[in-house]
């Protein structure tokens, strides 16, 4: 439990005074949205947030084919599980669901948050308990190897790249039991284009492979040709990100990052994983040719189809599955930069009327397939793992 030592000092007196009333007032308004008072992280917490990373939520249980990655958790399930910077709870719930839905109801977890933006899951019968706290104090309010697995999700705008990451990494590790996996989620704020035809994944995962499959999705590896966004409104907007989040010490790409941190915990944590996969925006174009040649091909070789598969060349490239997994992650990236608004304006230079003009021109270009304003942008998703070594 949280620290009970004295206080030492005036300026830790106002430190403790200004974290109170930060957690009894968490929220301020701010063009017409409600933000985070005190606290530099840059989206809004308000509904419409709130929806949108429940979306991401969703989009990362489905392109991982669940809601935990690490293999160590299918061999041993764990007891008690923590969720930092829970939100509005959506992860939690939708982890209990997956090990109820093989037999493990038992699972205890708990949410942690500046702001108390989650329900109370207990009434629908998942045991949960959740903790307001600014993750910036350290040590957290909680014992010493108290959790088998600690969950960190979309943190990269709370907590600033460097010493304070690694500080707060630190603090996870001491939670931790021996033996625990500790899991990060996170996603890029900026786009790039996939060039055609990747090189199929490693062999060596064959349950990544099948999931990418059914999702249309690729498994992003170190050979992955990708190239700069190619439409022009996604171009500015990752500009812009990049500006703004360079300007408050925040990693517009913290994709690139995750491993190279936990690949420095060698003393304390081991078989280390990863999966790294790019949700398409749209329909590539490549990916139509690609079906094109591979029907021309199979027709060559069979003399008794005459015409029957060209006229099978409408059928949708997509199933309804797959196309509604590219329009929500392009629904997340519209919602993110709308979130954002008060960020890039500033950066930007754009009054309201020349951002709002901006606006409907950007959402017009993708939201309408004839346009063909996309050219392979994606978002990138992560997923990295590690297990706590046993003490010597």
């Amino acid at each position: 439990m949280e620290s009970t030592k004295p206080l030492s000092s005036n300026s830790s007196v106002h430190s403790e005074l200004s974290h109170t009333e930060l957690l009894n007032r968490p929220y301020e308004l701010r063009h017409g949205r409600r933000y985070l008072r005190s606290l530099p992280y840059p989206l809004p917490v308000d509904l419409p947030e709130i929806q949108r990373q429940n979306l991401r939520t969703l989009l990362g249980c489905r392109v991982f084919g669940r809601a935990v990655c690490s293999p160590n958790v299918a061999k041993q399930v764990p007891q008690k599980v923590l969720e930092l910077g829970c939100g509005s709870g959506y992860w939690s719930s939708m982890c209990h669901d997956y090990f109820s839905s093989h037999g493990f109801r038992e699972v205890s977890f708990t949410g942690l948050d500046v702001a108390p933006l989650a329900p109370n899951f207990n009434k629908q019968g998942m045991k949960w308990t959740f903790v307001q706290h600014d993750m910036r104090r350290l040590p957290l309010p909680f014992d010493d190897e108290a959790f088998d697995l600690i969950m960190l999700k979309d943190l990269s705008l709370v907590l600033h790249v460097g010493e304070a990451f690694q500080k707060f990494l630190d603090d996870c590790i001491r939670m931790l039991a021996e033996g625990g996996t500790l899991e990060i989620w996170e996603s890029d704020h900026v786009m790039r284009s996939l060039l055609p035809h990747p090189p199929p994944p490693s062999s060596k995962q064959p349950y990544f492979e099948k999931i990418a499959t059914q999702t249309a999705t690729f498994l992003i590896a170190p050979g992955t040709p990708f190239a700069p966004a190619q439409n022009k409104f996604l171009r500015q907007a990752n500009a812009w990100i990049t500006e703004a989040l360079d300007k408050r010490r925040f990693s517009p790409a913290p994709c690139a990052r995750l491993s190279q941190v936990l690949y420095q915990e060698t003393e304390t944590l081991a078989n280390i994983g990863v999966r790294r996969v790019a949700i398409p925006l749209g329909e590539l174009r490549w990916e139509r040719e690609a079906l094109k040649q591979s029907r021309d091909n199979r027709d060559s070789l069979d003399p008794l189809s005459g015409g029957k598969r060209k006229a099978k060349m409408d059928e949708p490239l997509l199933t309804q599955d797959q196309l509604a997994i590219r329009e929500t992650a392009l629904l997340s990236v519209l919602q993110m930069i709308e979130g954002l608004e008060p960020l890039l304006r500033e950066v930007s230079g754009k009054n309201a009327e020349e951002w709002g003009a901006w606006w409907l021109l950007m959402m017009a270009n993708l939201l309408d397939p004839a346009k063909g304003g996309l050219g392979g942008e994606c978002v990138e998703v992560g997923a990295w793992w590690a297990t706590k070594l046993t003490a010597k």
